[in-house]
């Protein structure tokens, strides 16, 4: 059986092709664009939990969510820095079953979130188009969809560099308001804490549930290991550089706002473009509008990017049909699988899937808690194995990376609305049933093992 190299000077799919690679900067962008994008659709959690609140969370739910990821993210990519990252190190943690499991909650799941991203920028248009409905709405998002497909397809580089473009584009207005902001502040942020008269438990769910949302996915940078320079080191700077981004983004733009506002009562989704729109004029309102949309399609670009190199790696190991696995001779890039999922996008945006995503969101839970534990099982079968990164702590920070998300997450799955009780749970069944039809009807299986660095 083939054995896939973790020599990350070897980033070589196992059918033979080559993967191009990009350096820090444009790896960061696009990182960035994935986990945040900009101070876009969360604005919510002021409404929903109070200022004091809400702040809280965005400012302190990091450390015990992302961070715990991103350690667990480095030590395992120090230790098997393959393209696949998190499905690869399930899969070398707890055998081919679960290895499976982990891709195909990934890939399946995230169809549901890039159909979205595609509406949500028609939706943008239709404040200055209102005409822009049914069909035409749908072509225009599956336009949207088919253009950062192709952009991604020509190459990691296109991507990359686009990403930067678009961080760009959406932080000039941002800084705009945030300058602005600072001469009018008139209120006190934090006040009140909680919304007056609300029940605690409803306001501490919602809250925990967006800020999570916001802070998740940070495993998902290891599914293009085998496309960066020096993936060691490389990925452990884009972990160190992008949580404090996230988080200035999340807190300093919107905590400025409500300084000057004081209007918390009043924050919905992308309240961000009316209060810019109140503080600055309708010139900063015009150009907050510009940057969300922008911010939607680095979302949905970054999600392209890293949501298609999972199945591809997965039938580069046996898992699925080969031909889905091939990389671009040109372009190094798995064009049939960011074809195929392109299709799933464009099909699902003429549904209304803003509720599906947070059934998404429990193939998330548990695509991160196998990264997790993986870590924690590797610590067991290869205890000596040489690691550039280590987490820290030794048995406390392994509890640390393993209690508080877990916590987490069973909080936010007690939190579910009752429609993702009844369908949350068969998408989750879909990864079985795939497995055995696959593996049993089709007779495919792994070709491939995945050997850590000795």
């Amino acid at each position: 059986m083939p054995t896939v190299s973790a020599d990350p000077e070897q980033p070589t799919p196992s059918d033979g092709s080559r993967l191009r690679q990009i350096g820090f900067l444009p790896l960061l962008c696009i990182f960035y664009g994935y986990t945040a994008g900009g101070p876009f659709g969360y604005e919510g959690i002021f409404h929903d939990s109070g200022p004091g609140m809400a702040l809280v969370f965005l400012a302190f739910v990091p450390f015990f969510w992302s961070i715990p990821i991103s350690f667990a993210s480095a030590e395992l990519n120090s230790l098997l820095p393959v393209q696949g990252g998190f499905y690869r190190w399930s899969r070398a943690a707890f055998g081919d079953f679960w290895g499976f499991q982990c891709g195909w909650w990934n890939w399946s799941g995230t169809f549901l979130l890039n159909s979205l991203y595609g509406v949500l920028v028609m939706d943008y248009l239709g404040i200055y188009f209102p005409s822009l409905t049914g069909y035409a709405k749908w072509a225009g998002a599956c336009l949207v969809l088919i253009v950062l497909a192709y952009l991604n397809a020509r190459g990691i580089q296109v991507a990359g560099w686009l990403s930067v473009a678009l961080l760009v584009a959406v932080m000039i207005p941002v800084t705009w308001l945030c300058a602005i902001s600072l001469f009018h502040m008139h209120y006190n942020p934090v006040i009140p804490f909680v919304p007056p008269g609300a029940p605690f438990g409803s306001v501490f769910g919602r809250g925990l549930a967006l800020a999570m949302w916001n802070y998740a996915g940070y495993e998902q940078l290891s599914s293009t290991t085998g496309e960066m320079k020096n993936p060691q080191r490389t990925f452990v700077r884009i972990l160190a550089w992008n949580t404090p981004m996230n988080i200035l983004t999340y807190i300093l733009p919107t905590t400025l706002a409500l300084a000057v506002l004081g209007n918390w009562q009043e924050w919905k989704t992308d309240y961000i473009v009316t209060a810019s729109r109140l503080i600055g004029g309708p010139a900063l309102g015009a150009a907050m509008l510009i940057a969300a949309m922008v911010g939607t399609l680095s979302l949905s670009n970054s999600t392209i990017l890293y949501t298609t190199r999972v199945p591809a790696t997965m039938a580069q190991d046996g898992y699925l049909p080969a031909w889905l696995g091939k990389i671009h001779e040109r372009y190094g890039t798995p064009t049939r699988a960011i074809a195929v999922s392109t299709v799933v996008y464009c099909m699902l945006a003429k549904f209304d899937v803003e509720d599906m995503v947070n059934i998404y969101i429990w193939t998330r839970i548990a695509t991160t808690l196998l990264t997790l534990f993986a870590a924690w099982q590797m610590r067991r079968k290869l205890p000596n194995a040489p690691r550039s990164f280590r987490i820290p702590g030794g048995a406390l920070g392994i509890a640390y990376i393993l209690i508080f998300p877990l916590v987490l997450c069973a909080l936010k799955i007690a939190q579910s609305e009752d429609y993702v009780w009844r369908y949350a749970p068969l998408l989750l069944l879909s990864g079985p049933a795939a497995y055995i039809i696959l593996r049993y009807i089709f007779k495919l299986k792994p070709t491939t093992e995945i050997s850590p660095t000795a």
